[in-house]
């Protein structure tokens, strides 16, 4: 039994949401680095919690996630991103294009004018010292992600691009998925971090009267919607009705929030550069 001395742990949570009424950061919270999806979330997301974004192909979902991996670490988070579609080096490529505002082809191809060429070197000089850590999606599914991040020093942030780069053929697609799901939440609570994994929509159906990304289009035996704790949809218009969408508008829809509520912010996608940002607080 402990002394009269001990501090219980709804008292440490006390102490806790008196800080962060005091102006403290709240420790287990980890912003997006999208002013108005912190703002829904309730500041972020938070550690111990698996949240899945989905959305078509083409979307923008590995962009988007990039991103939020980026803007993390520049707030000084440590940041994990693994990639099952992309090299290191094109995962490097993209995060130059996204902070410099450049199109990859330009620098693949040695066409930047002088304006761009700083912007991408003044990008390089910001995220040399606060960069994620980028790797290759270990081979091996969910055991082998497990113990890749466990081993990571420190990781409060694990950007996973994509789910379905996860099974290892082992059994019926559905069912690994909806495994690797269990899995990657059981990791998040007990490794104390906040996983962010991309999905695709493999039930979508873009010729319905609306095709925004519903909780039933992520299939995997409904696994999404049982264990992750947030699920976001993203939304380009233009993907379907390129005649009457604006260029470049993008919903965020949260389409399931097990701390809060459930709405959508508006995002503007610079589609030559692969970059989001936020409409109502954009960067300057």
């Amino acid at each position: 039994m402990g002394s009269r001395t001990d501090i219980s742990p709804l008292s440490l949570v006390m102490q806790r949401v008196d800080a962060i009424a005091d102006g403290a950061r709240a420790p287990d919270t980890i912003e997006t680095g999208f002013p108005s999806v912190d703002k829904l979330l309730g500041g972020g997301v938070r550690r111990g919690d698996l949240v899945v974004l989905g959305g078509e192909v083409g979307a923008g979902k590995s962009a988007l996630a990039l991103a939020v991996a980026l803007r993390a670490c520049q707030g000084g988070r440590r940041v994990a991103f693994l990639s099952g579609e992309m090299s290191i080096e094109r995962v490097l490529e993209r995060a130059l294009a996204i902070e410099g505002r450049a199109r990859i082809d330009d620098m693949r191809g040695g066409s930047l004018d002088d304006a761009t060429r700083a912007g991408v070197g003044a990008a390089a000089l910001r995220l040399r010292h606060r960069m994620p850590e980028i790797a290759r999606m270990p081979r091996g599914g969910a055991d082998a992600i497990t113990d890749f991040l466990r081993s990571a020093v420190e990781v409060e942030m694990a950007v996973l691009d994509s789910l379905q780069s996860i099974p290892d053929g082992a059994r019926g697609q559905d069912e690994e998925l909806a495994s690797a799901l269990r899995r990657l939440k059981g990791l998040a609570v007990d490794g104390n971090l906040a996983i962010l994994l991309t999905a695709h929509l493999p039930l979508h159906r873009p010729d319905r009267p609306d095709p925004r990304p519903t909780l039933e289009d992520f299939g995997a035996l409904g696994a999404v919607k049982h264990h992750a704790d947030i699920v976001l949809g993203l939304f380009r218009e233009e993907q379907y009705r390129p005649d009457r969408a604006a260029e470049g508008a993008t919903e965020l829809a949260v389409l399931k929030n097990r701390n809060g509520t459930t709405s959508y912010v508006d995002l503007y996608f610079y589609r030559q550069w692969l970059r989001f940002e936020d409409m109502v607080e954009p960067d300057r």
